[in-house]
């Protein structure tokens, strides 16, 4: 990113409950709204991170360990990182027609542009995505992190 580039991030914990999964969503759709993002990105972003938070609540992690997400927006993509206190890494299936579960990362390969996996300090990892922005996608370069 050069170096006269507008950075915005937030970051946001959640405990690791199904209800987090809105929740995140929600507060995502507040953020880039205030960024003012907008379009096929807010949807897009809300999907992928829909997907990741799911996985992360569902990581075979200790219950009183919660989930960070954090947002960045930068004048050419938008990343979303989740971390999670699990060490298991996830791998994309191919999920059976009558499947309930399995087509999340499938999701998130079809819709980043890029997305991968790290370490996250201390235990556990850090699953990110990456949406590339299109000249439409922000109307400002804001740099409220609110």
């Amino acid at each position: 990113m050069p170096a006269n580039a507008v950075s915005q991030s937030a970051a946001h914990q959640y405990p690791r409950t199904r209800r987090s999964v809105g929740r995140a969503r929600d507060d995502l759709r507040r953020q880039l709204t205030r960024w003012r993002a907008g379009g096929e990105l807010v949807d897009d972003a809300e999907l992928l991170l829909s997907e990741l938070v799911t996985n992360a609540v569902k990581a075979k992690a200790r219950p009183d360990k919660e989930v960070r997400v954090e947002v960045t927006l930068t004048e050419t993509e938008l990343r979303l990182e989740v971390a999670d206190a699990c060490e298991e890494l996830p791998v994309v299936r191919h999920a059976g027609e009558w499947d309930e579960d399995g087509r999340g990362l499938i999701l998130v390969e079809a819709l980043a542009s890029e997305w991968g996996v790290g370490p996250r300090e201390g235990v556990g990892k850090v699953v990110w995505a990456v949406l590339k922005l299109t000249g439409c996608s922000t109307n400002s370069t804001a740099t409220d992190a609110g």
